[in-house]
């Protein structure tokens, strides 16, 4: 089953290219930390903000593809976790078709805040998270501060 997540918090630190996101579940307690790239933590942090950039970049580059073929992003979900790899889709809606398409999550949450849609997380995905964090003894552990 899918859990709708919303986007809780960015921690972007200078000093490392790893970067921290955090989902929420909607109307729920559970949270799903994940480690993103400086370009996709700027692109989210940018969103959020309302700052456009001069010059399209990747996620507004994808987001107007999709407009200009007609389509529309119904929604993003991290459906996996393999190996220490989370792994997502885009579900996009062109007419009557739906086109699923694979992508980094992070990519996929920097994508769907600019289209402002939901995002799910499956829960075999935020129960194997959920055991990692339980390994964890304190927040900073996890990177968070």
């Amino acid at each position: 089953m899918a859990i709708r997540m919303e986007l809780s918090r960015i921690l972007i630190r200078e000093i490392t290219d790893a970067q921290f996101i955090e989902l929420c579940e909607v109307g729920g307690e559970r949270t799903f930390p994940i480690v993103v790239g400086k370009p996709e933590a700027f692109a989210i942090d940018r969103r959020l903000k309302g700052i456009e950039p001069p010059r399209p970049q990747t996620h507004e580059l994808l987001t107007d593809v999709i407009k200009n073929l007609g389509g529309s992003l119904q929604k993003i979900l991290i459906d996996d976790l393999t190996d220490g790899t989370f792994y997502a889709k885009l579900f996009i809606k062109q007419g009557d078709v739906e086109h699923v398409v694979d992508s980094r999550p992070s990519d996929a949450i920097a994508i769907g805040v600019a289209m402002q849609v939901p995002i799910y997380v499956d829960e075999s995905v935020l129960d194997e998270v959920e055991k990692d964090i339980d390994s964890f003894e304190s927040p900073e552990d996890f990177g968070w501060e």
